[in-house]
């Protein structure tokens, strides 16, 4: 039986206390009933253009000076004040404590409902998520972006903002490109990485000495590098390598220090942003499912009125809805509604489930702990994983999805798979691999280079599905690449079931500076 507790808030106005207040309710129901583990929370207002100044920035709170920030700034703006698009109504940073941004226009209803999905059901998510653990770290990511963006300035203090610019440019366009897709041995700690980094810096600079450049080699080890075979070669260098940003900042002959550091950053910001785009679907879905089960609990509870839930109600329903294919309004399934529908149904399988439910999900159908299979998942999944495991037909049908076999010779569409029992099965897998960023990001990878030689960069394109790279945007990221090499590049595009090259791109030089 539900206890009845006093109104929270009457009006759409808040002020600071009333927020405290609605937070420290949300979070008596996030921690004492639901059992989530997040961050603590920091929780700061910001205006409108703060959070177009928060958009231009890959939604960080403070981060290093490049014009392309300021461009998408200038677009996100007019679009804004022209009324052609709207602003989300929070930003929250994977950090400890986790930073949650809400915006000052929003009424008291949409602070609550965002401090539940943001300080609550992200930050769960940020924190338990074995690919976040993985890979991000939430106690030094902020003191790192500070000493960035330092570290850029002083750059462009002392070598000049043109040279500063050239090598952002060049890590921007290489930044997919930029991470490790497997864990090493230990999580990465990048406050004790920056004073490392300081440490090695200070070293080399005390040891330089240039005479040791003007002493002849012996002529057994000059003879052992010439006639190095090339599978050694590529042994002694780590090749394949896959990092391409990593691989330049260790590798490259003719890049400075500072050079070096400032592709390291640019590599550790799009590491930090890796487990972010294998788990969209899973992590929207987690924070909605949450703040639509506080919100419900407020409102059965009695802190909040009718009328305010019938916003929240409102809300909710357009942060969840997916337009029909032939809508104006279609870009593709909501990950939003797409997670929030899949737990709710795993919510329905865990109560009360049918028979179908428990021929497709044997080990939880009818377990009674829909918050525990909720949690398990949110902790052990990535998207495709995790829409693969747990994409019920009951979703299926409610959405309406079925596959079509889209071949650009064959002049009409095939609907491959309907709703029955095979069907379903292959829409969840047709489904889940869209999710699969090996499937849709090029696997481009060093495989070679002589460095006694020409020192000519080897790059490999393993094709999937014969989908190759469009021309024109693979030589100006070539050329990128060719400039902080310091020497040519040549990239071929092997078909990855057979090994074959089926195209390549002719030596690109690099620019003068």
């Amino acid at each position: 039986m539900n206890a009845i507790a006093p109104l929270l808030y009457t009006g759409a106005d808040w002020d600071y206390a009333l927020i405290k207040r609605a937070h420290d309710a949300i979070e008596r129901i996030a921690i004492d009933e639901m059992g989530l583990d997040p961050y603590p929370s920091q929780v700061e207002v910001i205006s409108s253009e703060q959070m177009l100044d928060a958009y231009s920035s890959m939604g960080m709170p403070l981060f290093y000076r490049h014009w392309s920030f300021g461009k998408h700034f200038a677009r996100d703006e007019m679009y804004y004040r022209k009324g052609m698009t709207g602003l989300a109504y929070e930003i929250v940073i994977n950090s400890n404590p986790c930073l949650c941004y809400i915006m000052e226009e929003n009424t008291m209803t949409m602070q609550t409902l965002v401090m539940a999905h943001a300080a609550f059901g992200h930050s769960h998510f940020f924190k338990n998520n074995h690919l976040f653990q993985s890979w991000t770290d939430a106690e030094g990511i902020l003191d790192y972006l500070d000493f960035a963006k330092s570290y850029v300035a002083q750059c462009e203090e002392r070598y000049g903002r043109w040279e500063v610019e050239r090598v952002l440019d060049a890590a921007h366009a290489l930044m997919s490109h930029g991470v490790h897709r497997y864990p090493r041995r230990q999580p990465l700690n990048l406050v004790q990485e920056m004073q490392r980094k300081r440490d090695r810096a200070r070293y080399e600079e005390q040891t330089f000495n240039d005479l040791w450049r003007t002493l002849p080699r012996r002529g057994d080890e000059a003879e052992k590098e010439g006639t190095q075979d090339v599978s050694a070669r590529r042994q002694a260098l780590g090749l394949p390598e896959e990092n391409l940003l990593y691989f330049l900042e260790k590798r490259a002959p003719r890049l400075e220090h500072w050079q070096r550091e400032i592709l390291r950053i640019v590599r550790m910001v799009s590491q930090y942003f890796y487990p972010q785009k294998q788990t969209k679907v899973m992590n929207e879905g987690c924070a909605t499912s949450v703040h639509y089960h506080i919100m419900n609990r407020l409102h059965e509870t009695g802190q909040v009125t009718e009328g305010a839930f019938m916003e929240f109600l409102h809300q909710h329903t357009n942060v969840v809805f997916q337009p029909e294919f032939d809508d104006p309004r279609f870009s593709g399934i909501n990950p939003y509604a797409l997670g929030f529908n899949i737990l709710q149904d795993l919510k329905r399988v865990c109560l009360a489930p049918t028979e179908e439910d428990r021929r497709w999900f044997p080990e939880i159908a009818g377990n009674g702990d829909f918050l525990g299979t909720w949690k398990h998942a949110w902790a052990e999944y990535r998207d495709e994983s995790f829409i693969l495991q747990f994409l019920g037909p009951k979703v299926m049908r409610d959405m309406r999805l079925f596959a079509v076999h889209d071949d650009a010779d064959e002049p009409h569409l095939k609907v491959e798979a309907i709703h029955d029992d095979a069907g379903y099965r292959e829409v969840r897998r047709a489904l889940s691999a869209q999710y699969d960023l090996a499937r849709h990001e090029p696997d481009i990878q060093v495989v070679d280079v002589d460095l006694a030689g020409d020192r000519k960069l080897i790059l490999e394109h393993r094709a999937q599905d014969g989908r190759l790279l469009e021309e024109k945007d693979a030589r100006r990221v070539l050329q990128h690449l060719a400039n902080l090499w310091g020497y040519a590049v040549r990239l071929y595009e092997v078909d990855a079931r057979t090994d074959t090259v089926i195209n390549e791109f002719v030596d690109v030089e690099p620019a003068q500076a």
